[in-house]
């Protein structure tokens, strides 16, 4: 007898990244939590790297594993795909092929859309292996994947292809059901054709013209429902094209028992219904055909946007300057823009000067002046003169990739209202064939005589009268179409959600420096007291700020250097958020700072307080100055409030908005900014830390705070609050954290991005009504709930035509959005906003 080897279950290897861990015993806990699982052998979890490493016993249980991370209070780290899907027609398409994917083991979330016809997939591996399985899963469910990442001339030559077929499905099926529509509906309006007819022709070549002309357009032109329908209801998961399959193959089917083999049907039915089966397909192929036009509009900001890009580079290569392909410019390059010329990548003007249209940027068509240190965009466009620029963005870097790159996701993204259409339209078509067999059913035992030729004629109406494509449609459009006329005006949704969000916003709270205001301050006056040199202070104050980047500190000391003042170096810098800074200057301590900093270094400001009111009521902001430990005096600086300011916050009045300004100035220069600019509600003297508070404080009685702030310590703020708008022109960190990218560098962008969330949302609400209408009111009405009341009876062709026009009803509402236009008060006359003043 042979030995018995028992042979070990093959092991496997996996990598995870988990989010959230911040120490040892944070390690330990997520190691224990993934050892027991049952099939893992090992886990060793590595905190500098915040992964994972596991080794199964047999075949991965990681939806167990993830399920036990998350248990322990800590996230996966999720990688994003994206997938185009070919074949999706309505609203249940997308459902099924959601279901799908999510379905696929290692998937935490699919999320498609019916417009953009992409699948976005948050998984936990974004490996060839993963794409594949989503890839399979796709298939399997009846539909075809494709690379979502092409470029817009792809789209748009696949886009016009498939067009083109429609077109051609539709002249063909239109030239053929023309003769049926025309002789068969002829024949029963005017008495003397259905004679000539009968008499010259007879019934039976009649009817085999018909059958000729119908079969070709049943499984001719109408062949690509049946590629789609027939599958789906194999699968018993019914959709938009099972639909037209069933109603338009039961006209045909009952008219080719007519023609063929009357004897089967009662006496007195055996009538052909081949011209609404031939209309049904040519009217619903019409529908395709005017939805794909307007679906191309839908998407058309991405392909401008991807338009935008320029084709070539003028590259200094040794002591000339050559046209290289965009893709070779690199980092460091000196590149050449000519009169006219679109700037081909982000970068910083070396040498000369000219103005540049930067609407695509900011939406604003006035060309704005660059010379030697601006900032430049690639995409944006050369006016009159010509500069070099050393070039240091390019490609997936420049803001131009990196627009389009948001205008996408939002494009793609779903809206918390896209959550009812996905309740409802999981059991809608299943629904609408139940109805359409209870139809049948009742008009067949109740009916009148001939019982199942009226049984028929309902149960077609029914199942070609339904629409899910309209509700399908109804969201993702408005998505599309709104988000990109945003992107237009220079506001970049970063995420669908927003766009919801920011319509329920009751107060907009506007951080103050750099967002209401320029952001430079300048300075203004100089209070010394007794026994102090006026340029003395101002040197020394000058030389200790030098060491700081903060704006008063530039402000301070640039005034100091158009007096013509020599600064001495400074040691031993330090600054103390939220206070002020101290250094060492020629051997002389000086600290500048505000009221609590020296109050906190033992000096008492009361002789200073009737000139610091006079400059807090004046907006000036008080800095108080020590040298040595005794107090030395007093200056002020203002920071100019941007000209676009005043009709930005005007703007939001006028949308019943209110408005609070957040800021660390002291409350009475906070409130004398607020008085001149019509802010409805000030909160002062908040520390760096405090913004979050700030906003939390805002939010009471149930109220949504909108936050606009440009800053690195914004950026709490911004993610605390509903609804983030980050100044496009601040810091990185800053946009990160914000929902909403205002590009235009000014409150502008703010009134433009709620005007148009509010228009977008309105739109859905309408489509999202009409869909839901339509679908309610007409399915009775087609199953003839109306006949015992007045006699009504509606013919399948013109649920055809209902059907066929709901949803081009629905994007032709969706590009009225294309046209929104945000009302903008008049700008306040010159002179409203603060200004400068000469040194006291």
């Amino acid at each position: 007898m042979k030995d018995v080897v028992d042979i070990p279950s093959p092991t496997h290897n996996d990598s995870l990244g988990i989010t959230g861990m911040t120490c040892a015993s944070c390690v330990a806990r997520v190691e224990k939590a993934i050892a027991r699982v049952p099939g893992v052998a090992s886990a060793s979890v590595n905190l500098a790297t915040e992964r994972a490493e596991i080794r199964y016993d047999g075949a991965p249980v990681r939806e167990a594993v993830v399920a036990a991370i998350r248990g322990t209070g800590y996230d996966i780290e999720a990688a994003t795909l994206e997938v185009g899907i070919e074949g999706m027609t309505c609203a249940s398409c997308v459902l099924r092929v959601e279901k799908a994917i999510a379905a696929v083991p290692g998937v935490l979330s699919a999320s498609v859309n019916l417009a953009t016809e992409r699948a976005t997939v948050q998984t936990t591996d974004s490996s060839a292996a993963m794409t594949k399985a989503i890839e399979a899963a796709i298939r399997g469910a009846g539909y075809e994947p494709q690379a979502a990442k092409v470029g817009a001339t792809d789209k748009a030559a696949a886009r016009e292809e498939e067009q083109g077929r429609l077109k051609r499905d539709l002249l063909i099926a239109g030239g053929l059901t023309l003769p049926i529509f025309l002789l068969e509906m002829g024949s029963h309006l005017i008495p003397a054709l259905h004679h000539w007819l009968a008499m010259s022709v007879g019934r039976t070549p009649l009817y085999l013209l018909y059958f000729v002309l119908a079969t070709i357009v049943q499984f001719g032109p109408g062949l690509r429902f049946y590629r789609k329908g027939v599958p789906a209801l194999l699968r018993l998961a019914p959709d938009m094209n099972s639909l037209v399959v069933l109603g338009s193959t039961a006209a045909w089917t009952y008219s080719v028992v007519a023609t063929f083999a009357p004897g089967l049907l009662p006496q007195g039915t055996a009538n052909v219904y081949f011209e609404a089966s031939a209309v049904i397909v040519t009217l619903i192929l019409l529908g395709r055909f005017l939805e794909a036009k307007a679906k191309g509009r839908t998407s058309e900001a991405i392909s401008r946007l991807m338009g935008l890009q320029a084709k070539t580079a003028r590259v200094q290569r040794g002591s000339e300057f050559v046209d290289v392909a965009l893709d070779e410019v690199q980092p460091g390059d000196v590149v050449q823009v000519r009169p006219g010329d679109r700037v081909p990548v982000d970068g910083t003007v070396l040498t000369g000067s000219s103005f540049v249209d930067e609407a695509m940027i900011s939406g604003e068509p006035v060309p704005v002046q660059k010379s030697e240190g601006a900032n430049v965009t690639g995409g944006t466009i050369n006016k009159t003169g010509s500069f070099t620029y050393r070039a240091e963005k390019v490609g997936a870097d420049m803001m131009l990739s990196q627009i389009i790159r948001m205008v996408e996701s939002a494009q793609g993204a779903k809206l918390p209202i896209q959550a009812l259409v996905d309740k409802v339209t999981a059991w809608f078509v299943p629904a609408v064939m139940l109805a359409a067999a209870l139809t049948f059913g009742v008009w067949w035992v109740w009916g009148p005589d001939p019982a199942i030729t009226f049984a028929l004629i309902n149960a077609v109406a029914v199942l070609i009268i339904a629409c899910p494509c309209a509700m399908g449609l109804a969201t993702p459009t408005s998505t599309m179409v709104g988000t990109g006329r945003a992107a237009e005006l220079g506001v970049l949704f970063r995420n669908g959600e927003a766009l919801q969000s920011l319509t329920s916003a009751n107060v907009v709270a506007l951080d103050k420096t750099g967002t209401l205001t320029e952001g430079r301050p300048v300075l203004t006056d100089l209070v010394l007291a007794e026994g102090f040199a006026r340029s003395e202070v101002m040197a020394l104050v000058a030389s200790a700020e030098s060491g700081s980047e903060h704006p008063v500190a530039t402000a301070i000391t640039e005034a100091a250097r158009a007096e013509g003042l020599i600064l001495a170096d400074a040691d031993a810098f330090e600054a103390i958020p939220g206070y002020g800074i101290r250094a060492s200057v020629a051997d002389r301590l000086v600290e500048v700072g505000a009221d609590r900093f020296m109050t906190s270094l033992g000096l008492d400001v009361a002789a200073f307080a009737q000139a610091s009111e006079g400059l807090a009521s004046r907006a000036r902001t008080p800095l108080y100055v020590a040298l040595d430990g005794k107090l030395a005096g007093l200056v002020a600086v203002a920071d100019p409030i941007k000209p676009t300011t005043p009709a930005a916050i005007a703007a939001l009045h006028k949308l019943g908005l209110k408005v609070a300004m957040i800021t660390g100035d002291n409350r009475r220069t906070a409130e004398a900014i607020a008085a001149e600019l019509g802010i409805d509600e000030v909160v002062a003297e908040v520390l760096p830390e405090g913004k979050v508070a700030a906003v939390k404080s805002l939010r009471n009685i149930g109220r949504k705070v909108a936050f606009v702030g440009d800053g690195i310590n914004d950026a709490p703020a911004l993610a605390e609050a509903d609804v983030g708008l980050a100044v496009g022109t601040g810091t990185d960190v800053a946009i990160e954290s914000a929902d909403v990218v205002l590009m235009g560098g000014d409150l502008g962008g703010v009134p433009k991005a709620i005007g148009l969330s509010r228009a977008t949302l309105r739109n859905i609400r309408q489509n999202l009504f009409w869909a839901f209408a339509y679908n309610a009111a007409l399915i009775p009405v087609a199953a003839g709930v109306l006949y015992p009341l007045n006699g009504t009876l509606l013919s399948p062709m013109l649920a055809a035509g209902a059907m066929a026009l709901s949803s081009v009803f629905v994007l032709g509402n969706a590009l009225r959005l294309k046209r929104f236009a945000p009302a903008t008060p008049a700008r306040p006359a010159p002179g409203q906003s603060l200004s400068a003043q000469t040194l006291s």
